[in-house]
């Protein structure tokens, strides 16, 4: 696929407005021309100021399970993963704190984008981070009974993996103990053994050969 329909795709959802309780401006990634995509939850307030998703202390974390998991650099990983989400606006704050929860309609709209997407990159793996994203391909369930796992899912007509990872907050100690610490590595290692990482792994390698 031409690098130019990516870059048209994201032109147009940078502009768009089907969501008025959402603050702008729409969060998007590199327009990466890959198969692995991760599809994070919605931006948070620093994002939308950073310019890219994942850019604050979630971002960091997330970064430091694919150096360790991947040997990936963050700038590396921006590179050779698409980063989209279920919502790629900033929801807003709640009254009593905290980031507001997507509703359902916003959440449907913001995926009709996603659902381009699929089509567009041909994606064979998918990498959803954090309950709200996992939803999006998989039944509810308990974390230990997702993390850790591969599962076969239908996107845009054609077969995929989704290998789901526990949402990066320092609010949520999950990932940092048992049976989590365990699971993410896994998941980890499972994404890295994946065809699809493998590949951008090799093109990489060659270019620097190069």
């Amino acid at each position: 696929m031409p690098s130019t329909a990516i870059e048209k795709h994201l032109s147009a959802l940078r502009r768009c407005d089907r969501c008025p309780r959402m603050h702008k401006p729409v969060v998007v990634g590199r327009p990466v021309l890959s198969r692995i995509m991760l599809v994070g939850q919605a931006p948070g307030d620093k994002e939308p100021i950073m310019g890219r998703p994942f850019a604050w202390t979630a971002g960091k974390t997330l970064f430091k399970w694919f150096s360790q998991g991947l040997g990936w650099t963050e700038d590396e990983a921006r590179d050779r993963i698409y980063f989209a989400a279920v919502c790629r606006c900033f929801p807003g704050k709640l009254p009593k704190g905290g980031d507001r929860v997507p509703a359902p309609d916003e959440i449907e709209a913001c995926g009709r984008w996603l659902d381009r997407e699929f089509e567009l990159l041909g994606t064979t793996l998918v990498i959803p981070v954090g309950r709200l994203a996992i939803g999006r391909f998989l039944e509810a369930a308990p974390l230990q009974d997702i993390v850790g796992r591969s599962f076969r899912v239908r996107l845009a007509g054609r077969d995929a993996d989704c290998i789901p990872l526990p949402h990066p907050s320092g609010a949520s100690p999950w990932h940092r103990m048992e049976p989590g610490k365990t699971l993410l590595a896994r998941g980890l290692a499972l994404i890295a053994a994946h065809p699809a990482v493998a590949a951008r792994s090799l093109t990489r390698a060659a270019s620097l050969a190069d």
